[in-house]
C-alpha cells in the first residue's frame, strides 16, 4: 500500500511533489519554485526519508547531522488526506534506524506547537531547561 525509501538526488518529479509538501505546510513563503534548493536539501541531509502510494511522494522527513554524534530530525509532514495511517510514525521510525545504524545517539527535534505528543510517542522527550532559539536572516 504505502512505500518508503531513502532520497539522496531526487529526480524532477520528486522535487516538484517535495515542493507541493513544503507549501502544504506553509514552510516555503519567499522561496519560491526553486528546484537546485530542494535538491541541495536532499543532498545535503544525513537523510531524506519519502512514503509514496502509487509512486507519489505523499510524506517525507529529513536528518541533519554532523555524521559523527548529533542529529536533528526536521521538515515531517504527510499530505493530510493521508494521515492518521501510521504513515509519519514509519517515516519517523525510518529515519532513527537509518540515524542510529550510522551510529548516531543523540537525535533531536524541536516539535511544531501542539506537535509534541506525536514525537513522545516515538521516544523522544521535552528538553527540560531548553529553549529553542531562531536567527533568520534577510
Amino acid at each position: 500500500m504505502f512505500e518508503y525509501s531513502f532520497i539522496k538526488e531526487p529526480l524532477s518529479e520528486e522535487i516538484s511533489q517535495i515542493t507541493d509538501l513544503y507549501r502544504r505546510e506553509n514552510w516555503w513563503n519567499h522561496e519560491g519554485d526553486n528546484p537546485e534548493m530542494i535538491r541541495r536539501i536532499v543532498a545535503g541531509s544525513h537523510c531524506f526519508a519519502v512514503a509514496r502510494r502509487e509512486g507519489r511522494i505523499i510524506g517525507m522527513g529529513r536528518a541533519m547531522s554532523d555524521r559523527a554524534s548529533d542529529a536533528y530530525i526536521q521538515d515531517v509532514t504527510v499530505l493530510s488526506a493521508f494521515r492518521g495511517k501510521g504513515i509519519g510514525t514509519r517515516i519517523v521510525r525510518e529515519m532513527i534506524r537509518r540515524l542510529e545504524e550510522d551510529g548516531i545517539r543523540w537525535i533531536g527535534l524541536i516539535a511544531e506547537r501542539g506537535s509534541h505528543p506525536f514525537y513522545e510517542r516515538l521516544g523522544f522527550s521535552i528538553m527540560d531547561g531548553a529553549t529553542p532559539l531562531l536567527r533568520l536572516t534577510k
